[in-house]
């Protein structure tokens, strides 16, 4: 089983259980790979700017995964972000933040199995690969 098998597993396992609504599963590597934001390499200085540096470099790391809570994640990515997820998958802003909290570190963390950010094209091809596995 590949890595990108493993990780799509999880995030589909997350969706079925409710831990993880679909929509934010696409919004998240959408995140990742920069279709809304510029990428993983702008989403570390957007959590190096808001204090959180160490939260997302321990999801890159090889090491453990520092957990990071709801009300972190609405102050990192900002409210109106969160919000607007919010009404656009019919949830409150509570969920929405519940959900990426887990999210973004089991998807930052399979993607970067070699604890470094991926150069942008490795990164595309990481991403594509997962896409194909949920379905996506």
């Amino acid at each position: 089983m590949s890595l990108f098998d493993a990780l799509a597993g999880t995030l589909l396992g997350s969706i079925g259980t409710g831990v993880a609504h679909p929509g934010l599963v696409n919004e998240v590597l959408g995140l990742i790979g920069g279709g809304q934001g510029g990428g993983l390499a702008s989403l570390v200085r957007t959590f190096e700017s808001h204090g959180a540096g160490n939260l997302i470099a321990s999801w890159i790391s090889t090491g453990k995964n520092l957990p990071i809570s709801p009300e972190e994640i609405t102050s990192v990515l900002g409210t109106g972000h969160v919000n607007q997820l919010a009404a656009k998958f019919g949830l409150a802003p509570e969920d929405v933040a519940s959900h990426l909290a887990q999210l973004l570190p089991q998807v930052i963390n399979g993607l970067t199995p070699h604890g470094s950010v991926p150069d942008s094209e490795a990164l595309q091809e990481g991403l594509s690969l997962l896409r194909s596995r949920l379905g996506a």
